[in-house]
């Protein structure tokens, strides 16, 4: 699996220190890895396993 390369506005570090993959990125990568990520354009739903 090749994940695509990261460019600016792909991602941005967070207040605790963590990379945290932004819209654009998760459009670019093509697919939901249903990890509950923050911006998350596929509306998947964690909780119930779901997408919206």
């Amino acid at each position: 699996m090749n994940l695509p390369t990261l460019e600016e506005g792909d991602f941005y570090w967070n207040e605790e220190g963590y990379r945290v993959f932004t819209e654009q990125y998760h459009l670019k990568r093509g697919y939901c890895c249903k990890s509950g990520c923050k911006h998350c354009p596929y509306n998947y739903d964690k909780k119930t396993d779901s997408f919206k």
